[in-house]
Protein backbone atom coordinates (compact mmCIF):
# COMPACT_ATOMS: atom_id res chain seq x y z
CA UNK A 1 0.00 0.00 0.00
CA UNK A 2 2.81 2.34 0.85
CA UNK A 3 4.49 1.83 -2.54
CA UNK A 4 1.20 2.28 -4.37
CA UNK A 5 0.53 5.47 -2.45
CA UNK A 6 3.98 6.77 -3.35
CA UNK A 7 3.43 6.00 -7.05
CA UNK A 8 0.09 7.77 -7.02
CA UNK A 9 1.61 10.79 -5.26
CA UNK A 10 4.43 10.91 -7.81
CA UNK A 11 1.99 10.67 -10.70
CA UNK A 12 -0.14 13.40 -9.15
CA UNK A 13 2.89 15.66 -8.77
CA UNK A 14 3.87 15.12 -12.41
CA UNK A 15 0.30 15.84 -13.49
CA UNK A 16 0.21 19.06 -11.48
CA UNK A 17 3.59 20.14 -12.89
CA UNK A 18 2.42 19.44 -16.45
CA UNK A 19 -0.77 21.39 -15.83
CA UNK A 20 1.24 24.28 -14.40
CA UNK A 21 3.49 24.37 -17.47
CA UNK A 22 0.48 24.25 -19.81
CA UNK A 23 -1.27 27.04 -17.95
CA UNK A 24 1.94 29.10 -17.99
CA UNK A 25 2.32 28.46 -21.73
CA UNK A 26 -1.28 29.50 -22.38
CA UNK A 27 -0.74 32.66 -20.33
CA UNK A 28 2.39 33.47 -22.35
CA UNK A 29 0.51 32.88 -25.60
CA UNK A 30 -2.24 35.23 -24.45
CA UNK A 31 0.30 37.94 -23.64
CA UNK A 32 2.00 37.53 -27.03
CA UNK A 33 -1.31 37.59 -28.94
CA UNK A 34 -2.44 40.69 -27.03
CA UNK A 35 0.89 42.45 -27.66
CA UNK A 36 0.82 41.60 -31.37
CA UNK A 37 -2.78 42.72 -31.71
CA UNK A 38 -2.06 45.92 -29.81
CA UNK A 39 0.93 46.68 -32.02
CA UNK A 40 -1.17 46.26 -35.15
CA UNK A 41 -3.91 48.47 -33.77
CA UNK A 42 -1.34 51.10 -32.75
CA UNK A 43 0.11 51.22 -36.28
CA UNK A 44 -3.37 51.62 -37.79
CA UNK A 45 -4.21 54.31 -35.23
CA UNK A 46 -1.02 56.24 -36.08
CA UNK A 47 -1.78 56.07 -39.81
CA UNK A 48 -5.34 57.23 -39.19
CA UNK A 49 -4.07 60.08 -36.99
CA UNK A 50 -1.65 61.19 -39.71
CA UNK A 51 -4.42 61.12 -42.32
CA UNK A 52 -6.81 63.08 -40.09
CA UNK A 53 -4.14 65.69 -39.33
CA UNK A 54 -3.32 66.16 -43.02
CA UNK A 55 -6.99 66.48 -43.99
CA UNK A 56 -7.68 68.91 -41.13
CA UNK A 57 -4.79 71.18 -42.09
CA UNK A 58 -5.43 70.97 -45.84
CA UNK A 59 -9.16 71.79 -45.91
CA UNK A 60 -8.85 75.61 -45.41
CA UNK A 61 -6.33 75.93 -48.25
CA UNK A 62 -8.40 73.75 -50.55
CA UNK A 63 -11.47 75.89 -49.86
CA UNK A 64 -9.55 79.06 -50.83
CA UNK A 65 -8.01 77.53 -53.95
CA UNK A 66 -9.21 79.06 -57.23
CA UNK A 67 -7.70 76.36 -59.47
CA UNK A 68 -8.46 72.66 -59.91
CA UNK A 69 -6.34 70.93 -57.29
CA UNK A 70 -6.03 67.67 -59.24
CA UNK A 71 -5.51 68.90 -62.81
CA UNK A 72 -3.90 72.34 -62.57
CA UNK A 73 -0.14 72.66 -63.24
CA UNK A 74 0.10 76.04 -61.52
CA UNK A 75 1.61 76.20 -58.04
CA UNK A 76 1.11 79.66 -56.56
CA UNK A 77 -0.70 79.27 -53.21
CA UNK A 78 0.64 82.59 -51.89
CA UNK A 79 -1.05 84.61 -54.64
CA UNK A 80 -4.30 86.54 -54.23
CA UNK A 81 -6.43 84.55 -54.85
CA UNK A 82 -4.36 81.38 -54.35
CA UNK A 83 -4.08 79.02 -57.29
CA UNK A 84 -2.37 75.65 -57.01
CA UNK A 85 -2.66 72.12 -58.35
CA UNK A 86 -0.73 68.87 -58.12
CA UNK A 87 -0.67 67.76 -61.77
CA UNK A 88 3.00 68.61 -62.31
CA UNK A 89 4.04 67.31 -58.90
CA UNK A 90 2.22 64.01 -59.41
CA UNK A 91 3.73 63.61 -62.88
CA UNK A 92 7.28 64.27 -61.66
CA UNK A 93 6.92 62.02 -58.62
CA UNK A 94 5.43 59.04 -60.44
CA UNK A 95 7.64 59.25 -63.54
CA UNK A 96 10.93 59.73 -61.67
CA UNK A 97 10.09 56.91 -59.23
CA UNK A 98 9.02 54.49 -61.96
CA UNK A 99 12.13 55.26 -64.00
CA UNK A 100 14.30 54.76 -60.91
CA UNK A 101 12.65 51.39 -60.29
CA UNK A 102 13.20 50.35 -63.91
CA UNK A 103 16.89 51.25 -63.64
CA UNK A 104 17.50 49.77 -60.18
CA UNK A 105 15.52 46.52 -60.28
CA UNK A 106 17.57 44.57 -62.88
CA UNK A 107 20.85 45.67 -61.28
CA UNK A 108 19.65 44.84 -57.77
CA UNK A 109 18.35 41.40 -58.76
CA UNK A 110 21.60 40.69 -60.62
CA UNK A 111 23.59 41.62 -57.51
CA UNK A 112 21.37 39.42 -55.35
CA UNK A 113 21.76 36.45 -57.72
CA UNK A 114 25.53 36.88 -57.88
CA UNK A 115 25.88 37.04 -54.10
CA UNK A 116 23.54 34.09 -53.56
CA UNK A 117 24.67 31.64 -56.26
CA UNK A 118 27.87 32.74 -58.00
CA UNK A 119 30.12 34.46 -55.50
CA UNK A 120 32.39 32.44 -53.16
CA UNK A 121 31.02 32.32 -49.62
CA UNK A 122 33.76 34.48 -48.12
CA UNK A 123 33.34 37.13 -50.81
CA UNK A 124 29.53 36.94 -50.70
CA UNK A 125 29.41 37.98 -47.05
CA UNK A 126 31.52 41.07 -47.67
CA UNK A 127 29.62 42.04 -50.80
CA UNK A 128 26.33 41.73 -48.96
CA UNK A 129 27.55 44.09 -46.24
CA UNK A 130 28.81 46.61 -48.80
CA UNK A 131 25.51 46.67 -50.69
CA UNK A 132 23.49 46.95 -47.49
CA UNK A 133 25.76 49.78 -46.37
CA UNK A 134 24.42 51.93 -49.21
CA UNK A 135 21.09 52.06 -47.35
CA UNK A 136 22.82 53.74 -44.40
CA UNK A 137 24.13 56.67 -46.46
CA UNK A 138 22.09 59.83 -45.64
CA UNK A 139 19.96 61.34 -48.38
CA UNK A 140 21.82 64.62 -48.28
CA UNK A 141 25.06 62.81 -49.14
CA UNK A 142 23.43 61.36 -52.24
CA UNK A 143 22.14 64.83 -53.08
CA UNK A 144 25.56 66.43 -52.71
CA UNK A 145 27.15 63.68 -54.78
CA UNK A 146 24.50 64.04 -57.46
CA UNK A 147 24.85 67.82 -57.54
CA UNK A 148 28.65 67.99 -57.44
CA UNK A 149 29.61 64.92 -59.49
CA UNK A 150 26.80 63.11 -61.27
CA UNK A 151 25.15 66.16 -62.82
CA UNK A 152 28.37 67.15 -64.57
CA UNK A 153 28.47 63.83 -66.41
CA UNK A 154 24.76 63.46 -67.08
CA UNK A 155 24.67 66.21 -69.71
CA UNK A 156 26.79 64.13 -72.09
CA UNK A 157 24.75 60.99 -71.39
CA UNK A 158 21.53 62.92 -71.95
CA UNK A 159 22.81 64.28 -75.25
CA UNK A 160 23.76 60.78 -76.38
CA UNK A 161 20.34 59.36 -75.47
CA UNK A 162 18.64 62.31 -77.16
CA UNK A 163 20.58 61.71 -80.37
CA UNK A 164 20.11 57.92 -80.38
CA UNK A 165 16.57 57.65 -79.02
CA UNK A 166 15.18 61.10 -79.73
CA UNK A 167 12.37 59.59 -81.81
CA UNK A 168 10.89 58.33 -78.52
CA UNK A 169 8.99 61.25 -76.93
CA UNK A 170 10.43 60.84 -73.42
CA UNK A 171 13.98 61.02 -74.84
CA UNK A 172 13.15 63.83 -77.25
CA UNK A 173 13.51 67.58 -76.81
CA UNK A 174 15.75 70.32 -78.12
CA UNK A 175 17.94 70.97 -75.08
CA UNK A 176 18.88 67.95 -72.96
CA UNK A 177 20.43 69.06 -69.69
CA UNK A 178 22.00 67.84 -66.47
CA UNK A 179 19.33 68.80 -63.89
CA UNK A 180 16.49 66.77 -65.33
CA UNK A 181 14.04 64.14 -64.13
CA UNK A 182 16.34 61.55 -65.69
CA UNK A 183 19.24 62.68 -63.48
CA UNK A 184 17.00 62.61 -60.41
CA UNK A 185 15.88 59.10 -61.38
CA UNK A 186 19.48 57.87 -61.52
CA UNK A 187 20.10 59.21 -58.01
CA UNK A 188 16.90 57.58 -56.77
CA UNK A 189 17.86 54.30 -58.44
CA UNK A 190 21.13 54.20 -56.50
CA UNK A 191 19.28 54.96 -53.28
CA UNK A 192 16.66 52.18 -53.63
CA UNK A 193 19.10 49.59 -55.02
CA UNK A 194 20.16 48.21 -51.58
CA UNK A 195 16.51 47.79 -50.52
CA UNK A 196 15.58 45.74 -53.58
CA UNK A 197 18.84 43.77 -53.50
CA UNK A 198 18.61 42.91 -49.81
CA UNK A 199 15.01 41.68 -49.95
CA UNK A 200 15.62 39.74 -53.18
CA UNK A 201 18.69 38.09 -51.66
CA UNK A 202 16.69 36.93 -48.65
CA UNK A 203 14.00 35.57 -50.97
CA UNK A 204 16.55 33.61 -53.02
CA UNK A 205 18.03 32.09 -49.88
CA UNK A 206 14.58 30.71 -48.98
CA UNK A 207 14.42 28.60 -52.15
CA UNK A 208 14.28 24.91 -51.09
CA UNK A 209 17.75 23.41 -51.47
CA UNK A 210 16.18 20.25 -52.85
CA UNK A 211 14.90 22.18 -55.88
CA UNK A 212 18.35 23.60 -56.55
CA UNK A 213 20.12 20.27 -56.15
CA UNK A 214 17.53 18.48 -58.29
CA UNK A 215 18.00 20.92 -61.16
CA UNK A 216 21.78 20.58 -61.00
CA UNK A 217 21.55 16.79 -60.74
CA UNK A 218 19.50 16.68 -63.94
CA UNK A 219 22.32 18.44 -65.79
CA UNK A 220 21.10 22.05 -65.70
CA UNK A 221 23.71 24.78 -65.83
CA UNK A 222 23.81 27.29 -63.01
CA UNK A 223 21.80 29.83 -65.02
CA UNK A 224 19.25 27.19 -66.04
CA UNK A 225 18.90 26.21 -62.38
CA UNK A 226 18.26 29.85 -61.48
CA UNK A 227 15.77 30.29 -64.32
CA UNK A 228 13.86 27.08 -63.57
CA UNK A 229 14.06 26.80 -59.77
CA UNK A 230 14.92 30.17 -58.23
CA UNK A 231 13.19 32.89 -60.25
CA UNK A 232 9.73 31.24 -60.36
CA UNK A 233 9.87 30.68 -56.60
CA UNK A 234 10.99 34.21 -55.84
CA UNK A 235 8.90 36.11 -58.39
CA UNK A 236 6.44 37.55 -55.87
CA UNK A 237 9.29 38.48 -53.53
CA UNK A 238 11.11 40.34 -56.30
CA UNK A 239 7.92 42.20 -57.23
CA UNK A 240 7.31 43.09 -53.60
CA UNK A 241 10.89 44.32 -53.20
CA UNK A 242 10.54 46.47 -56.33
CA UNK A 243 7.29 47.96 -55.07
CA UNK A 244 8.85 48.80 -51.71
CA UNK A 245 11.72 50.46 -53.56
CA UNK A 246 9.15 52.41 -55.58
CA UNK A 247 7.50 53.63 -52.39
CA UNK A 248 10.89 54.68 -51.02
CA UNK A 249 11.67 56.62 -54.20
CA UNK A 250 8.34 58.46 -54.12
CA UNK A 251 9.02 59.84 -50.67
CA UNK A 252 12.62 60.96 -51.22
CA UNK A 253 13.10 64.67 -50.53
CA UNK A 254 16.54 66.20 -50.11
CA UNK A 255 18.42 64.34 -52.86
CA UNK A 256 15.79 65.18 -55.47
CA UNK A 257 15.47 68.79 -54.27
CA UNK A 258 19.22 69.31 -54.68
CA UNK A 259 19.50 67.69 -58.12
CA UNK A 260 16.28 68.72 -59.85
CA UNK A 261 15.76 72.25 -61.20
CA UNK A 262 12.20 73.51 -60.85
CA UNK A 263 10.57 74.62 -64.09
CA UNK A 264 6.79 75.23 -64.12
CA UNK A 265 4.63 72.95 -66.23
CA UNK A 266 4.62 69.29 -67.24
CA UNK A 267 7.39 68.35 -69.66
CA UNK A 268 7.26 64.84 -71.15
CA UNK A 269 10.87 65.21 -72.35
CA UNK A 270 12.64 63.66 -69.36
CA UNK A 271 16.13 64.68 -70.52
CA UNK A 272 15.43 68.41 -70.40
CA UNK A 273 16.02 70.48 -67.30
CA UNK A 274 13.06 70.99 -65.04
CA UNK A 275 10.36 69.20 -63.13
CA UNK A 276 9.36 68.74 -59.54
CA UNK A 277 8.05 66.15 -57.09
CA UNK A 278 5.80 66.29 -54.06
CA UNK A 279 8.59 65.87 -51.53
CA UNK A 280 11.03 68.22 -53.26
CA UNK A 281 8.38 70.93 -53.60
CA UNK A 282 7.55 70.68 -49.89
CA UNK A 283 11.23 70.94 -48.94
CA UNK A 284 11.85 73.93 -51.21
CA UNK A 285 8.67 75.88 -50.48
CA UNK A 286 7.77 75.28 -46.85
CA UNK A 287 10.07 77.91 -45.31
CA UNK A 288 8.68 80.75 -47.47
CA UNK A 289 5.05 79.63 -47.48
CA UNK A 290 2.28 81.57 -45.76
CA UNK A 291 -0.71 80.08 -44.00
CA UNK A 292 -2.47 79.13 -47.23
CA UNK A 293 0.79 78.01 -48.78
CA UNK A 294 1.51 75.64 -45.92
CA UNK A 295 -2.00 74.28 -46.15
CA UNK A 296 -1.45 73.68 -49.86
CA UNK A 297 1.82 71.85 -49.16
CA UNK A 298 0.09 69.72 -46.54
CA UNK A 299 -2.63 68.92 -49.08
CA UNK A 300 0.02 67.76 -51.55
CA UNK A 301 1.58 65.71 -48.75
CA UNK A 302 -1.80 64.06 -48.21
CA UNK A 303 -1.87 63.00 -51.86
CA UNK A 304 1.67 61.62 -51.56
CA UNK A 305 0.62 59.77 -48.40
CA UNK A 306 -2.26 58.14 -50.26
CA UNK A 307 -0.10 57.21 -53.25
CA UNK A 308 2.60 55.56 -51.14
CA UNK A 309 -0.08 53.77 -49.11
CA UNK A 310 -1.59 52.34 -52.29
CA UNK A 311 1.86 51.26 -53.52
CA UNK A 312 2.64 49.42 -50.30
CA UNK A 313 -0.79 47.78 -50.21
CA UNK A 314 -0.25 46.61 -53.78
CA UNK A 315 3.11 45.13 -52.78
CA UNK A 316 1.50 43.24 -49.90
CA UNK A 317 -1.24 41.97 -52.19
CA UNK A 318 1.28 40.68 -54.73
CA UNK A 319 3.27 38.87 -52.03
CA UNK A 320 0.16 37.40 -50.43
CA UNK A 321 -1.05 35.96 -53.72
CA UNK A 322 1.76 33.43 -53.79
CA UNK A 323 1.72 31.46 -50.55
CA UNK A 324 4.88 29.55 -51.43
CA UNK A 325 6.86 32.77 -50.88
CA UNK A 326 6.07 32.45 -47.19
Amino acid sequence: MTSETGVEASAGARHRATGLRMSTGRFGDKIFVSAARGSGILVLALMAAIAVFLVWKAIPALQDNEANFLTSETWNPNATPPKFGIAQLAFGTIVSSLLAMVIATPVAIGIALFISFYSPRRLASGLGYVVDLLAAVPSIVYGLWGLAFLSKHMEGISSFLNGALGWIPIFGGDSPGKNSIFTASVVLAIMILPIISSISREVFLQVPQANVEAALALGATRWEMIRLSVLPYGRSGMIGASMLGLGRAMGETIAVAMVLTFVPGINIHLLENGGSTFAANIANSFAEAGVTGRGALIASGLVLFLITLVVNMAARAVVARRKEFV
